[in-house]
């Protein structure tokens, strides 16, 4: 079966409503993302890129399986030339201090997750797409160049991990509801199949 942007056209057909049902039902786009990654051993980051993408997709059949399901990409506030001009400010200062990225922006967001994620996001495109803006921020502050710049394959693959990591510890909670439940039907199924079995024998005798 010819597949759509990677995943085959039942396996987006699964994602697009597993996303469709749990949205009705008012949870969170990051729960849903490492919930679905575990049931299909993907990692939440992954799920969320590709559902990203797959509502942008110009394909015929992606387009009839989001039909009528109500799914639209949120809206990304973006970030001002102020806002930008301080959280690199705020970066590369703890970077100065040694610490890695990841460190110096949970330095920054005092444990915020969410506001993490906003950062690591945008630190990432800005190594990727823009990193003079990062050199010149560095000079402002009298550091040296964030060695990172220099990097910018390993530190996209990194922050890429990181970011992917994130939502993991997000979902963590869920995961573990998920755990008991199923021990819970699991123990349910066993003492149904102890039901059965005493009732056929007591219908044989």
């Amino acid at each position: 079966m010819d597949k759509i942007n990677g995943y085959s056209e039942q396996e987006a057909k699964e994602l697009i409503e597993f996303i469709a049902e749990g949205r009705k039902r008012g949870e969170a786009l990051s729960r849903l993302f490492g919930e679905y990654g575990r049931r299909c051993g993907r990692a939440a980051g992954s799920v969320r890129n590709y559902y990203y993408q797959f509502l942008k997709s110009e394909d015929a059949r992606a387009k009839e399986i989001l039909r009528g399901k109500r799914l639209r990409a949120e809206k990304i506030r973006a970030f001002s030339d102020e806002e930008r001009s301080e959280m690199l400010k705020k970066i590369l200062s703890e970077r100065g201090k040694g610490y890695s990225v990841r460190r110096s922006i949970a330095n920054v967001c005092a444990g915020n997750e969410k506001l993490m994620l906003r950062y690591q996001n945008k630190y990432r495109n800005l190594v990727k797409k823009q990193p003079e803006l990062i050199e010149s921020a560095a000079k402002e502050l009298g550091l040296s160049p964030d060695p990172a710049i220099r990097r910018t394959d390993f530190l996209q693959r990194r922050l890429e991990k990181e970011i992917n990591d994130l939502y993991d510890r997000l979902a963590v909670a869920l995961r573990e509801e998920n755990d008991r439940l199923k021990k819970a039907v699991e123990r349910l199924t066993e003492e149904n199949e102890i039901l059965r079995r005493a009732g056929k024998a007591d219908r044989g005798a």
